[in-house]
């Protein structure tokens, strides 16, 4: 079964954390902070539709130029989510630029720029035609830990405690459908662009009784199904994929608590691995997770699978440590986790 999202790591463990999301079957992805993201290609920066960034230090945020550089002159529109003083952040940068030239842009890009608080969110909208300068009105809304959703995922966020204000996040499908190849052969169908519209008529739950047009290829005939019909033969429609994603954070109950949540029983969680246990006290001053404390939070969420990165430079040549440590954590409290569930 193939899953819908397909998560990889922008850098190796010891560089500029970073999480790129492509979606199967769809010249679209979702991006998880953006420090140096000089190892994507532009045709990878070209299909980023929404970035969510855990805050700003440099090592998160300074691929947002690179970024911009790249869609700059593009009908497209980029929204960005980050934490408290986010907007702030975001007219800082476009304010370091002249844009007298953006006139000859035939295509414009526009931003659409969500911070997120405690209590509420605030949207406001960015126009390469109008230099950046901010709209004058903004949205606030309440923020109910759900920062953005379509028919198919929603995307959910925790703020956790940093030092300052930063956003663990995750990525929830609905439902998950995988195409049963045979079935379609069966049919005579050939898979193509044509099965992310079946896709996305599925997640939207549209009416049964919808007549779906098919095609196989140019100058073929189009075939006509009823969706309801051509999903009960060609669909199997199973619990969906979810991933989390924690950068940084101090390991504290409140922290602990609200990452367990978020990330609950996630398929792969992707999370930072600053420290080795035996330099807790560092970790702790700086507001980072040990290996072993992110191993733990893993087990204890339940996650299926786990990936640690961030890991300070202060152990190079030593990845091998840090990976060692989470897994026996995670397996200890696993071990743990079914021990209760017996008492």
């Amino acid at each position: 079964m193939r899953p819908s999202f397909h998560p990889r790591l922008i850098n190796g463990p010891f560089d500029d954390p970073g999480l790129y999301v492509p979606f199967l079957f769809q010249n679209r992805a979702m991006v998880f902070d953006l420090g140096d993201i000089t190892c994507l290609a532009a045709r990878d920066l070209l299909k980023i539709s929404h970035a969510f960034i855990t805050h700003t230090h440099m090592d998160h945020f300074i691929g947002f130029d690179r970024l911009l550089r790249t869609l700059l002159g593009r009908e497209k529109t980029l929204a960005l989510f980050g934490p408290a003083g986010f907007l702030k952040n975001i007219e800082g940068k476009l304010a370091g630029y002249a844009w007298n030239l953006v006139g000859n842009y035939n295509y414009p890009l526009n931003l659409e720029i969500t911070e997120v608080n405690s209590q509420s969110t605030v949207y406001r909208r960015y126009r390469c035609c109008d230099k950046f300068i901010p709209a004058n009105e903004s949205v606030e809304q309440p923020f109910n830990g759900i920062l953005y959703e379509e028919p198919g995922f929603t995307v959910t966020a925790a703020i956790l405690d940093h030092g300052i204000p930063c956003l663990g996040l995750a990525i929830k499908e609905h439902f998950h459908i995988n195409i049963l190849k045979d079935e379609l052969k069966k049919l005579g169908l050939e898979p193509g662009p044509w099965l992310a519209d079946f896709k996305q008529a599925l997640y939207s739950k549209s009416d049964p009784e919808f007549e779906f047009e098919q095609r196989s290829g140019p100058g073929e005939k189009t075939r006509h199904y009823r969706l309801g019909e051509l999903a009960a033969k060609i669909a199997l429609i199973t619990a969906g994929q979810k991933i989390g994603y924690i950068a940084d954070a101090a390991y504290n109950q409140s922290n602990a608590e609200k990452i367990i949540a978020l990330v609950e029983e996630s398929d792969h969680l992707f999370i930072e691995a600053a420290f080795l246990d035996t330099d807790k006290d560092i970790a702790a001053e700086k507001n980072h997770l040990t290996a072993g404390q992110a191993g733990m939070l893993a087990a204890m969420a339940g996650v299926k699978h786990f990936s640690v990165f961030h890991f300070s430079p202060r152990y190079t040549g030593e990845e091998q440590r840090l990976r060692e440590e989470a897994r026996l954590a995670y397996e200890k409290q696993m071990t743990e986790n079914r021990g209760q569930r017996t008492d």
